[in-house]
């Protein structure tokens, strides 16, 4: 079995605590957390730790923790040489303490606590300093996900900013959907069908050929009685600036 310690009990934490929990190949040694109730629900008491002096050496040591956070945990951690990594998407894997051998362990999904995930589809993204820490990492990575990808600390940039594109900011379109139902007293699950084939569409169609609209139309008729209905000054900024994008990249056709 790989031992493993996961240092943190944020989302990420607590799912990869759950996801290796239904591995046959990777046991987890130790969880370091603060707050030891955090993860109580999660693995077994004994294996939590909140104190650095407590940390015993394993196989892989995967910090979860927030991204600024990431270089001081390393540089706590009580032993040299092991092999340490990080789950962030756009931190480079120099932000590890040099004392240990570093890595990246970047499962690219969104997480909320009360959200389960399947992450045998999950894609994880790894970066590691020499040929045999990798294949561990590859080993950890597959014993949970079909999805594994060597990716370095560029490409993992470049892939967290394409993320947020997809996932951050068309959530926040989503907030703003609702917002626009619920002030006409409308429900927004009238969206919902919508969405689901919007998303689907990605499946088949390259999101170029997928792309309708009134922008995509250039229907200026349209555009200018949305504008006009809409009240609030940074949802119509918005509208302007995506119309704008949509019809630039149109014209680059």
């Amino acid at each position: 079995m790989i031992q493993i310690t996961i240092i943190g009990s944020g989302n990420v934490a607590q799912h990869l605590i759950k996801a290796f929990d239904t591995s046959k190949t990777v046991e987890i040694k130790q969880v370091f957390s603060r707050n030891k109730e955090a993860v109580a629900h999660l693995v077994d008491y004994e294996k939590i730790i909140s104190d650095y002096s407590e940390l015993q050496t394993a196989d892989l040591h995967i910090i979860a923790v927030s991204d600024n956070a990431i270089t001081e945990v390393s540089e706590q951690l009580p032993f040299n040489n092991q092999f340490v990594v990080h789950t962030s998407g756009t931190s480079p894997i120099d932000v590890l303490d040099e004392k240990n051998r570093r890595g990246v362990f970047y499962p690219l999904q969104t997480f909320s606590k009360n959200k389960n995930i399947d992450f045998s589809i999950i894609p994880f993204c790894l970066e590691a300093e020499n040929t045999a820490d990798f294949k561990l990492l590859e080993s950890v990575a597959k014993s949970v996900s079909t999805a594994v990808y060597s990716i370095n600390s560029e490409q993992r940039k470049a892939l967290h900013v394409a993320a947020v594109f997809v996932n951050n900011f068309t959530n926040h379109l989503y907030q703003i959907g609702q917002e626009i139902c619920e002030e006409n007293q409308v429900p927004f699950s009238i969206l919902r069908p919508l969405i689901q084939e919007t998303a689907d569409k990605i499946n088949t169609l390259d999101p170029t050929e997928a792309q309708t609209g009134p922008a995509k139309r250039e229907d200026s008729k349209t555009i200018n009685a949305h504008l006009d209905f809409l009240q609030n000054e940074n949802k119509k900024k918005i509208y302007k600036i995506l119309t704008q994008s949509i019809q630039d990249n149109g014209k680059k056709l």
